[in-house]
């Protein structure tokens, strides 16, 4: 068993999962783990911690990054938050495309020191937190981006909590989701649909879309 130590997590991450640019997302690079990164090394004495879900490019931040740049007037002058950002991709793209501000919330702290790496690297500025949000009431945002949040039962309960409290105090939601089993999709309307990779592939694994999450419906209750 290795006793080290964990590493300097933004340190760890500079030096060992290179800058890779995602295509179709208008040059934005992430640091990406690749074969031979030793992301065990993050996780200290043990390998106790969280699964390493930051180190890759989801279906679900993709194909919202994807859509923000396509329709920059969506976010442009707005304040955003991008809700269990992993690597900061849909914040990241969301300032590219003019957004007035963004908070990148992520509670896993390695992804939480990728977060100003990446957003360094592609010449933007934003606000990291890694308090979870969910708990609480709504930000002092003006739209909240959730990209692949649903692939838990109960991360989903809590999160399709937090977001009624956020429509409720009339914020705008958009969700990016591969279909994931957890979808709540009683809550959804697909506005948009992209075929993008997932979890680090190379290659598509299928359309995944873009919903806005809206009220229940009280002819459903």
């Amino acid at each position: 068993m290795d006793r080290r130590a964990a590493p300097d997590p933004a340190a760890f991450i500079a030096a060992n999962l290179p800058l890779t640019e995602l295509p179709g997302l208008d040059g934005i690079r992430l640091h990406v783990a690749r074969p031979g990164s030793r992301l065990s090394r993050l996780l200290g004495e043990g390998g106790a911690g969280e699964p390493p879900y930051w180190a890759y490019p989801w279906a679900g931040g993709l194909v919202l990054a994807r859509y923000i740049l396509d329709r920059p007037e969506i976010v442009r002058g707005r304040r955003v938050l991008d809700l269990g950002a992993g690597s900061g991709l849909v914040a990241i793209a969301a300032m590219k495309a003019g957004a007035k501000s963004a908070l990148a919330a992520e509670i896993d702290r390695n992804g939480l020191a990728a977060i100003p790496l990446n957003a360094a690297a592609n010449g933007v500025a934003l606000t990291a937190t890694g308090e979870d949000l969910t708990r609480g009431g709504p930000p002092d945002v003006d739209i909240v981006l959730v990209g692949d949040l649903f692939y838990a039962p109960d991360l989903a309960q809590r999160v399709t909590a937090f977001l009624d409290r956020c429509i409720t105090a009339g914020l705008e939601v958009l969700v990016g989701d591969p279909e994931r089993a957890h979808l709540p999709h009683a809550r959804l309307r697909r506005i948009a649909e992209y075929d993008v990779p997932d979890f680090g592939s190379p290659r598509p694994a299928g359309p995944s879309a873009v919903f806005a999450f809206t009220r229940p419906d009280p002819a459903a209750a």
